[in-house]
């Protein structure tokens, strides 16, 4: 794919200023799944990871696999009818609201993002059953209160919701501050709701190795922590069996893109707020 064939940044009311000089974590990830949104100097430092770690292609595929798994077991089987969707992304197959609206059409589904990339290709994600409903938001990780308070114009905060955040908090240097964020995003939701995160893992040199080479891009840095940094995440919730795990191993299904069976630097964990 040439430049030519990238992301279009057209956007509402105006175009949305996209740096092709540096790579991007949104069109990083876009190509390691297989998308077409992406440029070439992400394909470059893409292909250089490749070399360094070649299993990261297995976070990226696995960890979108493991979105899909716990969608359709909150829409299904937990019966949960709202997401709010944080760190969207580019899309792809299979989003959040597609899986969702699959199980339950009357779903809603909010998508947050504040990445001028992703923002050009909001209008994407805005479609929906004509029982359900999907918008998108352009809001801040680091303004919870803002982003709740920008949701509840679609989702009811009195009724329990699908919290998702999926590797997009590598992107806070601080643990805590991560902590803090969550937290305070879990306070405006009532109980009944549910956290999903998952996140590339320090479990291997490679990744490691991997995520320092990424950093040294010139892109906005992204950190990959500890599986009990992870875990700390789902402090005071219920966890869902089988607990915070490598993402393969969450309810694996032999129908998934990767195989089920794969070691990956990938956890996750879904949690219930009691």
């Amino acid at each position: 794919m040439t430049d030519s064939t990238a992301p279009d940044a057209a956007v509402p009311g105006g175009r949305a200023r996209i740096d092709t000089s540096k790579p991007h974590s949104a069109r990083f990830w876009n190509y390691f799944v297989g998308g077409k949104d992406n440029y070439e100097v992400d394909r470059e430092i893409g292909d250089q990871i490749k070399e360094i770690f070649p299993g990261l292609v297995d976070v990226a595929v696995t960890s979108r696999d493991f979105l899909g798994r716990v969608v359709r077991h909150l829409a299904g089987e937990a019966g949960i009818r709202q997401f709010l969707d944080i760190g969207t992304g580019l899309p792809t197959a299979d989003n959040t609201h597609e899986v969702a609206q699959r199980v339950a059409p009357d779903a809603r589904i909010v998508y947050v993002d504040n990445d001028p990339v992703v923002l050009a290709h909001g209008h994407a994600l805005l479609t929906s059953t004509r029982e359900g409903r999907t918008a998108y938001l352009d809001q801040n990780l680091y303004d919870p209160e803002g982003i709740l308070k920008a949701a509840a114009g679609t989702l009811d905060l009195s009724q329990p919701v699908a919290l998702m955040i999926l590797n997009t908090l590598g992107h806070v240097a601080e643990y805590e501050q991560a902590r803090d964020l969550v937290g305070r995003l879990l306070a405006g939701l009532p109980s009944g709701s549910y956290l999903v995160i998952s996140d590339g893992t320090a479990t291997s040199e490679g990744i490691i190795a991997a995520s320092d080479a990424y950093n040294a891009s010139g892109a906005v840095p992204y950190y990959v922590r500890g599986v009990e940094e992870i875990a700390g995440f789902f402090e005071g919730l219920e966890l869902v069996e089988p607990g915070v795990v490598q993402v393969t191993a969450w309810r694996p299904d032999p129908a998934d893109s990767a195989n089920p069976g794969l070691t990956v630097d990938a956890y996750g964990a879904v949690g219930r707020k009691a």
